[in-house]
């Protein structure tokens, strides 16, 4: 049996402290970590190598991680590679702007290493298909998906989906007409195991929809359950 390479993880965060503990707990757990101290340092490693998943704190000298994250998902060597920022701020506001500046989810400092470790697993986890029998793809009047070739068009347009994005439109369509809870698009995109205290699925229903354009209609809101695809 071949040994598949460890999964690379880079750390982008300015104290020496958290920056020892996570690559301490990261390596523990099999990965391999690849430190930056400030944002111009990490931006460049995202630019030039391949990581599985970047950790990205709020607050950095020189370019903030806010700034970092929207560099990183437009030119990027990592467009698609989960984002997992750290926040000293408490501020709904300011997690709903990560989570919109192209970040997968957010853990609020102090953090403690097993929480850490369980939203890595979490945002790495991929082996697993969303739902049991994935739609190969989907033509609407205006909306047309090839889940198998990864693409999505909108009037003949293509839209460039991040990763997380496409997997949601897929479960979405998958489940069409019926409603799908925020704890189940947690559970099978996102890969948690239990319910997490996150916003992460409204804050991406609303990219998806300001990508989707004209088709953005045929994902639902309903209040107090979830969301819905529909033709």
């Amino acid at each position: 049996m071949v040994a598949l390479p460890p999964r690379r993880v880079l750390v982008i965060d300015d104290e020496a402290v958290i920056r020892e503990l996570l690559c301490l707990q990261l390596g523990l757990s099999g990965y391999d970590c690849v430190v930056a101290r400030d944002g111009p340092g990490g931006l460049e490693l995202a630019r030039t190598e391949a990581f599985d998943l970047i950790v990205l704190d709020l607050l950095l000298p020189g370019l903030d991680g806010i700034s970092v994250c929207r560099a990183i998902r437009r030119d990027a060597e990592n467009p698609d590679t989960p984002i997992l920022m750290l926040t000293a701020r408490r501020e709904e506001a300011d997690k709903v702007i990560g989570l919109e500046s192209g970040a997968d989810d957010y853990v609020t400092k102090p953090f403690s290493l097993r929480e850490l470790t369980a939203r890595v697993r979490a945002v790495l986890r991929r082996a697993t298909p969303v739902g049991d029998r994935p739609p190969a793809g989907y033509r609407g009047t205006h909306l047309v998906a090839d889940f198998e070739a990864v693409s999505v068009a909108v009037d003949g347009a293509a839209v460039r989906l991040t990763r997380r994005e496409f997997e949601l439109l897929r479960y979405l369509v998958q489940n069409k007409a019926r409603v799908v809870s925020r704890d189940r698009l947690l559970e099978r995109v996102w890969g948690y195991e239990r319910v997490v205290e996150t916003r992460s699925v409204d804050v991406h229903v609303g990219r998806l929809r300001t990508k989707l354009g004209e088709a953005a209609r045929q994902i639902e809101t309903v209040i107090g359950l979830g969301y819905r695809f529909v033709d």
